[in-house]
């Protein structure tokens, strides 16, 4: 991505990077790792009718609602849907754009002029043509208060420079849209990027100085399951037109899938942080094997925690390299990511939690060395459930992958309660991104794990290599107010194996402790770890939770 353009989704050719770039990260592109390809899919999107039993506000035109009422109407279409059978669009996108070429579609160009709401308030909408990877469109409004006025195609939207300046006259004359991204002055007067839709129910987010990477989703179905995972997608959107100088504005949506329709409104506030009100209404369809709320996609292809050689110039190369839970109990729990060579599918379990999310902790641009990438400047993304989600699990899903291109980590909340066919839920959550710490976690924190052979040099007979030194390092919080010669303690507990060599250690920099053991597994059993480091008795920093896989080595 163009450092200088940071926040515009608009695609490169470096590494072939199409899913990453255009904003969307295609379901395609994920699945081709590990999942089987499971189309995106589409609905013919009916209107209820309506009943005697039901209030009239839910039937009305949507410009006709007072604001709270508009989910309601949204809510109430989902459900006709979720009451009939699952029904895909037979629309067909014209071969000349379903074929386009990376290169053909980059030739597309949206109009600035042209913008929604241009010069009328500080947010303004710019849309994505239909075509290349981006074959069903979605049906945009503008909601204003007694107006509701679809955007309808016009090839005006667009320039059409070689090598598809040709392309205009074959085209339909109401194609849709494939999506929108939205700007505002994040950091000065001018305009930019900061939020963009695309594909299935996926969108980016980022903040100021950040450029785009870890993506969020509206729904995640199935995944990591035998059946193979679902991928939700919102077929109509409604953006209600904010104030010339309103600093937030809102975006209602609707979801259909083979087994599940709903409703979503998004608050958006950009700034430092970016935030989104996330409320999302769902109905079961059929019955759902596993329903993963507010799902967080991001890619690890290597970094700290490989332990084989990776051909790169890079030292590392990510978008996300933790995921970081707030549980109930007052825990902070660090669980860093891996590229493992197997699929791997962990989990955090916990009733009512305070947060998660995807990180980007390491931030120092000499650690990925990555002029186009900029992997220094991916933001953090964290959820934060609003009312009580009850039991239920983060779970965590590691697909291995030898490409960056492909989004390979996916964390999600799965509640514990079944979704079954005809059940309503309602989730709230709020969204926001930011760099490498949350203001409110304010205990040591994990800056580095690392993991090597646990052999002594020059040692007779060295043991196997599957015996592994891990070195964890802890900073900050109340670990900055210490001298070296404080006597932390590492509290460390393992399911299998056997821990040898358990020390902490000062490092010199005066901020940083490490700690550092051997670890001989059982065999081929997994060992899952917890450690962190008390004085007195006192914890002071988060959790560091791993999983070592012994056939990691294989």
């Amino acid at each position: 991505m163009n450092a200088s353009r940071a926040g515009e989704s608009i695609p490169d050719r470096r590494s072939g990077r199409l899913s990453r770039t255009f904003g969307s990260r295609s379901a395609a592109a994920r699945t081709s790792v590990v999942f089987m390809v499971v189309a995106l899919f589409v609905s013919a999107l009916t209107q209820p009718q309506a009943s005697a039993s039901s209030p009239s506000h839910l039937h009305a035109p949507l410009a006709e609602l007072e604001s709270h009422d508009v989910l309601d109407a949204i809510e109430a279409r989902a459900r006709a849907l979720a009451e009939e059978p699952y029904r895909p669009s037979d629309h067909t996108l014209p071969e000349q754009l379903a074929s386009l070429s990376y290169e053909q579609y980059r030739a597309i160009q949206f109009r600035r002029n042209r913008a929604v709401w241009r010069n009328e308030s500080l947010f303004e909408i710019q849309l994505f043509h239909p075509g290349f990877l981006y074959t069903e469109p979605v049906s945009l409004h503008v909601l204003q208060p007694g107006d509701e006025s679809r955007i309808a195609f016009d090839r005006r939207y667009f320039r059409y420079v070689p090598p598809v300046d040709g392309l205009t006259g074959d085209l339909p004359d109401d194609l849709g849209f494939a999506g929108f991204r939205v700007h505002y002055p994040l950091s000065g007067e001018r305009k930019t990027e900061f939020l963009v839709f695309l594909g299935a129910s996926y969108f980016r987010l980022i903040g100021p100085g950040q450029v785009y990477g870890i993506s969020a989703r509206g729904l995640a179905i199935d995944t990591a399951t035998q059946t193979g995972e679902e991928f939700p997608a919102f077929r109509e959107f409604w953006l209600v037109k904010p104030q010339a100088e309103q600093n937030h504005f809102v975006i209602y949506a609707l979801l259909d899938s083979p087994s599940v329709a709903g409703a979503y409104r998004f608050e958006i506030t950009p700034g430092p942080p970016t935030e989104i009100l996330v409320e999302a209404r769902l109905i079961a369809r059929n019955d759902v094997e596993k329903l993963g709320i507010a799902p967080l996609t991001s890619m690890y292809h290597h970094g700290d925690t490989t332990v084989r050689h990776v051909d790169d110039f890079r030292p590392q190369v990510h978008d996300s390299d933790g995921l970081l839970m707030a549980a109930s109990n007052g825990e902070w729990i660090w669980r860093p990511l891996s590229n493992h060579r197997h699929l791997r599918v962990s989990s955090l379990t916990d009733e009512n939690p305070r947060g998660f999310g995807l990180l980007q902790r390491d931030r120092a641009f000499e650690h990925y060395m990555d002029m186009e990438a900029r992997y220094d400047l991916r933001p953090s993304l964290w959820v934060t459930p609003q009312g009580d989600w009850g039991k239920g699990r983060v779970e965590l899903v590691e697909i291995p992958t030898d490409s960056e291109i492909h989004d390979n980590i996916v964390a999600y909340w799965v509640p514990e309660q079944a979704f079954k066919v005809g059940d309503n839920r309602r989730f709230s959550y709020r969204l926001r991104s930011f760099d490498q710490q949350l203001p409110e976690a304010t205990s040591g924190h994990v800056v580095r794990t690392g993991i090597g052979w646990g052999a002594v040099p020059g040692q007779n007979n060295p043991p196997s290599r599957s015996k592994r030194r891990f070195v964890v390092d802890f900073q900050g919080g109340p670990l900055a107010s210490l001298s070296d010669e404080a006597k932390l303690e590492a509290e460390l507990q393992h399911g299998s194996g056997e821990v040898t060599d358990l020390l902490v250690t000062p490092l010199p920099d005066g901020q940083t402790w490490r700690v550092s053991f051997r670890l001989a597994p059982e065999g081929d059993q997994l060992v899952d770890m917890r450690l962190s480091l008390r004085l007195r008795g006192q914890r002071l920093t988060e959790v560091w939770s791993y999983v070592w896989y012994p056939d990691a080595l294989q």
